[in-house]
């Protein structure tokens, strides 16, 4: 067995090679990323039941039209913009490799954030 040093590298970008600062993965905590599920003990009719269903629907209405600083409404209302993500996120679904659609929100991320049409969604 050698113990030759290894040959330095040719690749004249070498220099913008990026360097792991990071802690080793055995340090992180990652309990965070699998909590515990929310079907443990949950009752969704107990739930469901325990809503005041026209306290819901105003605190919807007032979200829907209260215009926001750091995103500003269209005509103080945001119910066209819903409109338009709900058919965007339904519309993005690609049957031959099952991207896009409304899966956990992945409009958010790539590919999908990139597609021109999703643009300000």
């Amino acid at each position: 067995m050698s113990s030759a040093p290894a040959a330095p590298s040719k690749c004249p970008f070498r220099y913008m090679q990026k360097k792991s600062t990071s802690l080793p993965p055995s340090s992180l905590n990652l309990k965070c990323l699998s909590p515990t599920s929310y079907l443990n003990n949950y009752n969704y009719a107990t739930e469901f039941l325990s809503l005041s269903l026209p306290q819901v629907k105003a605190d919807l209405l007032q979200v829907i039209t209260t215009s926001q600083e750091w995103w500003p409404a269209d005509y103080n209302h945001y119910g066209p913009l819903m409109i338009r993500l709900a058919w965007h996120s339904a519309g993005t679904y690609r049957t031959y490799d099952g991207r896009g659609g409304a899966n956990s929100g992945n409009m958010r991320f790539a590919p999908l954030n990139s597609w021109p049409d999703n643009g300000n969604l």
